[in-house]
């Protein structure tokens, strides 16, 4: 029998004043989770999805950057020679990187002046992909693999070398500031091998990361920006093989310090898991780290995973992440 895995990304909180001092999770109203929990049990959290996953999925930290395991996620280049580098909307003012997760309010001029400025690296045959409000993979031949700041907090300024940097601060002259700013940067290597008992395994998510590790696995990926249209594809997916189900919104409404609608988003993922898998047996929800709705921040704590049916592990446990998988699987 297939088990589907839900990961409902940065769902751990701080406590919220607003709540009365409780967290999403507590106050979201999630009776088809609540009614199908078996047992609820715990592991440990990491800095971000990719690092977690990647644990999750193989029992190793990932070998590859962020940028080079989403350029596999898109459908990049990224071979022999090639360096990734991931690019996320910022501010550069006074000083400072300011990451922005607003990004929806000026990316449709964003990206075309990215696109405008890409002849900078013409010598270098780059390719780009731009995904969510204005973020991007750019894969390209070249071995700069600087050192950068990363989000979500603001950094300090840091040049970023190259014909590279000519391009990021052609584009914040041009936009006052604004501009995509490259972090994460790497190349392809080898990966480790997933769980045995994973088989071919379905990803589905809107999120280049966590499918480029799931690509890097060997696993089928479907990029698949609608929240909504995810679930009947994994429904039908669950039918040949296991399937995970990535809920990507969470984490973004806590970046952008909004707990009411990460709250309406857990129930609204709720609602749609009625709908679809009432009839699933296995079922294993889980969350990858915190993400501050106060701050905006990861949160790398201890998280919560749910499960649907039987396992050796009992309510309330530790399970250290490298294990976990086979656990549930046993």
């Amino acid at each position: 029998m297939n088990t589907l895995f839900v990961l409902l990304d940065g769902a751990e909180d701080h406590p919220i004043p607003e709540f009365g001092g409780k967290k999403p999770l507590d106050v979201a109203d999630m009776p088809f989770l609540d009614s199908r929990t078996v047992c609820k049990a715990y592991t440990t959290g990491r800095d971000y999805t990719h690092l977690f996953l990647n644990e999750f999925f193989t029992g190793h930290p990932p070998g590859m950057s962020r940028a080079a395991l989403e350029s596999m996620g898109l459908g990049l280049n990224i071979g022999e020679g090639r360096t990734a580098y991931r690019l996320s909307p910022a501010v550069l003012s006074e000083g400072m990187i300011n990451w922005s997760y607003q990004a929806s309010e000026f990316c449709d001029v964003l990206v075309p002046k990215v696109k405008e400025h890409l002849s900078i690296l013409e010598r270098y045959d780059p390719e780009i992909r731009f995904f969510l409000n204005g973020r991007a993979v750019l894969t390209m031949e070249c071995d700069e693999i600087p050192d950068l700041p990363a989000p979500p907090v603001p950094s300090p300024f840091v040049e970023v070398p190259g014909d590279l940097g000519k391009m990021v601060m052609a584009v914040a002259k041009d936009l006052n500031g604004i501009t995509d700013y490259p972090w994460g940067c790497g190349q392809f290597t080898e990966q480790s091998m997933p769980f045995r008992d994973l088989g071919n395994m379905t990803a589905i998510s809107d999120s280049p990361t966590s499918l480029g590790i799931c690509a890097s696995l060997g696993h089928t990926i479907h990029l698949i920006e609608d929240m909504d249209e995810r679930f009947p594809v994994a429904k039908d997916a669950l039918k040949h093989g296991n399937v995970f189900l990535h809920m990507d919104e969470v984490d973004e409404y806590s970046h952008q310090r909004d707990p009411v609608k990460k709250v309406r988003t857990l129930e609204h993922i709720d609602r749609m898991m009625t709908e679809y898998f009432s009839d699933t047996d296995r079922i294993v929800y889980f969350v990858d780290h915190g993400t501050s709705s106060i701050t905006g921040e990861h949160l790398p704590v201890r998280v919560p995973f749910w499960t649907t049916f039987d396992t050796s592990i009992t309510n309330g446990e530790d399970v250290k992440l490298n294990g976990l998988v086979p656990r549930l699987l046993e």
